[in-house]
């Protein structure tokens, strides 16, 4: 596996450099780790690790969660991409934010969690030209 030799403090680094949230849970719906802490779009208390996604899932949202995740777990779907237009600083305008749901599986295929990949793409929207690596 590519990751084999990195440190975990290598892989923590990593993951906390991503410029996106990421939550995981795993195959039991429990709240195993997320990445970006302190400044998260969506914040998660402390006291959501090892709580069923369920308990810490906002309601008008929960139902089709849940049928995601089902059909994750049955094979039915490895992914799902929407958006969704948030107020990131008090009185500005919206954001366009970026929401992924991506099914974990195992070398045999197995289910056994799932990402949540969460991303700010306003600036990414506004890209025009180009711009080359030392300009």
């Amino acid at each position: 596996m590519l990751f084999d030799k990195m440190s975990a403090d290598m892989v923590k680094a990593m993951i906390e450099c991503i410029p996106a949230e990421v939550t995981v849970i795993d195959a039991n719906d429990e709240v195993v780790g997320w990445n970006k802490h302190e400044t998260r779009l969506f914040r998660r208390p402390m006291e959501a690790m090892g709580m069923n996604f369920r308990q810490c899932h906002p309601e008008k949202s929960l139902a089709m969660v849940e049928k995601l995740i089902a059909e994750m777990k049955t094979g039915a779907r490895d992914k799902v991409r929407f958006w969704i237009d948030l107020e990131v600083k008090k009185g500005e305008p919206k954001h366009k934010i970026l929401i992924e749901f991506y099914a974990l599986r195992d070398d045999k295929k197995k289910y056994i969690g799932c990402l949540e990949f969460t991303q700010d793409v306003e600036e990414i929207r506004r890209l025009e030209g180009q711009k080359r690596l030392m300009d």
